[in-house]
């Protein structure tokens, strides 16, 4: 897996992770890459730091404090993600696929896909996201 800064043609930067290289070429020649604020489908790789890894630091002095509450843009993302888009749970893989190939209507849904499910998805060409938050299940 690889992640790219991306651009749009109205200047919108942002970030998406892809199988390869590869990968990204394939989904930006046919179209399927677009920009999460605008809709924009002329997608540019942006250029991009590296990251540099810190220094390992021991297991005593490495623990952290985990906060059980999101940060507050996260907080807003998930909630506007939950709004406008259905839930589908461990089907989203199979939803995914099916809207991909044109057997089911279009629409934004959001749920959970084990990792190589997702990375199959992406090598099929078919666009998905990781999200940054576990989404809430919705139960009866």
């Amino acid at each position: 897996m690889i992640k790219f800064a991306l651009r749009c043609s109205e200047g919108h930067v942002f970030e998406s992770w892809f199988q390869s290289g590869t990968a990204f070429e394939g989904l930006q020649s046919r179209g399927l890459l677009t920009c999460p604020v605008c809709g924009d489908s002329a997608i540019e790789k942006a250029l991009m730091t590296p990251v540099v890894a810190k220094p390992t630091q021991p297991a005593s002095e490495n623990k952290r404090e985990k906060s059980p509450e999101l940060p507050e843009e996260l907080q807003r993302l998930r909630a506007e993600i939950e709004a406008n888009s259905d839930y589908v749970g461990e089907r989203f893989t199979s939803e995914a696929r099916a809207m991909y190939l044109g057997e089911v209507p279009d629409r934004p849904i959001h749920g959970e896909a084990r990792p190589e499910d997702a990375k199959a998805l992406i090598a099929e060409g078919v666009p998905v996201l990781p999200l940054p938050f576990i989404p809430t299940r919705k139960t009866n």
